[in-house]
């Protein structure tokens, strides 16, 4: 397929690509919110459709923070955490991806009294069934980094019985004051019980390259969510990519925070080797799901077909996955580039 031609939806829709930066709580639609709350006897204060979709209104990330926590009250039953991810399953199926490595908060599950395995094993049943649609999913346990340390190292010993569950772990939430290095011990204890490490810096925070330092040197995670600050520091740029560490951008959720969606800086990012990544991140409450997400980038920084192809290509080689089978996806993508209709 010449690069040439302009990408279309219906192309960017079947391009096979891996989610890497996916909350599961982020893909709460009003309609299913609704469905949940009367499921379970929940009072949201809302009772259309129409009134729970105005409340997911912000602008800035604590303000987003402030609607995205109090509405995964809907969420009680091990069955409701199955529906929320099924759901996503079926979207992301539609969106022509083949792999999602799925973040989920346990703490803000436990902290109102929710059982962790209630929580795990209906998310855990979801990424099992959704082989059937097509897709291979796995899950990443996060930690509220505006929470304790001690509350994160206390989730972590709860969730260890279920290690076979879930493949990493994250941290997200609130950084102002929470640098990573507050997580140190830890996301140690993760690795030493043979769990993959990343950890989300947001953009444009009060020290974002520090931060992006620490999950380098200290932590030496194995990918990081977000990251396009780190275009301000060379060193860590070469860093990251001599070490082929993923990073798992978002642009439609970046333009929440920033007019441009750090495109330019994405873009300077995968021309010089890095492998940037294209996902979601909260796509209910962003209005945007990974294809939208694609096609916003590429209008945004006039990215061609071959741009986003190599996008697609570093989503599957910045996963967790063995080789071989990053291997046979790389193969799909070009099996599909090769076969897509001329224009």
């Amino acid at each position: 397929m010449s690069s040439a031609i302009v990408p279309s939806i219906a192309f960017v829709a079947g391009l096979p690509k891996a989610e890497l930066h996916l909350h599961l709580e982020g893909t709460l639609e009003p309609e299913l919110k609704l469905e949940l709350a009367r499921r379970n006897g929940v009072d949201i204060g809302q009772s259309t459709v129409e009134q729970v979709r105005a409340t997911y209104e912000f602008d800035s990330l604590a303000s987003f923070l402030g609607v995205y926590y109090p509405a995964m009250d809907v969420l009680v039953t091990e069955a409701d955490f199955y529906d929320l991810a099924t759901a996503y399953f079926r979207r992301a199926a539609a969106d022509g991806v083949r792999r999602v490595e799925a973040f989920f908060d346990p703490q803000a599950h436990t902290s109102r009294g929710i059982p962790i395995e209630t929580v795990i094993l209906g998310y855990h049943r979801a990424a099992v069934d959704a082989a059937g649609l097509g897709v291979s999913a796995e899950l990443i346990l996060c930690f509220l980094r505006d929470f304790t340390a001690e509350s994160a190292l206390e989730t972590l010993q709860s969730a260890l019985p279920y290690l076979d569950r879930f493949i990493g772990v994250g941290l997200d939430s609130d950084e102002r004051g929470n640098p990573p290095a507050k997580f140190a011990e830890v996301f140690a204890l993760a690795r030493a019980n043979g769990l993959k490490l990343t950890m989300h810096c947001d953009i444009d925070q009060v020290g974002s390259i520090e931060n992006i330092r620490q999950v380098l040197e200290e932590i030496q995670v194995d990918r990081i969510d977000h990251g396009t600050n780190i275009v301000e520091n060379p060193e860590l740029v070469t860093l990251v990519r001599e070490r082929g560490l993923g990073l798992t951008c978002c642009p439609v959720s970046n333009s929440f925070v920033t007019a441009d969606m750090k495109a330019v800086e994405m873009v300077d990012l995968l021309h010089f080797g890095v492998l940037v990544t294209v996902n979601s991140d909260d796509p209910a409450y962003f209005g945007a799901y990974v294809a939208d997400n694609y096609l916003a980038l590429a209008e945004k920084a006039g990215l061609d077909t071959d741009e986003l192809v190599q996008l697609a290509k570093n989503s599957f080689q910045a996963s967790w996955l063995p080789d071989a089978e990053k291997q046979a996806y790389l193969a799909e993508i070009d099996a599909y580039v090769a076969g897509y209709p001329a224009a």
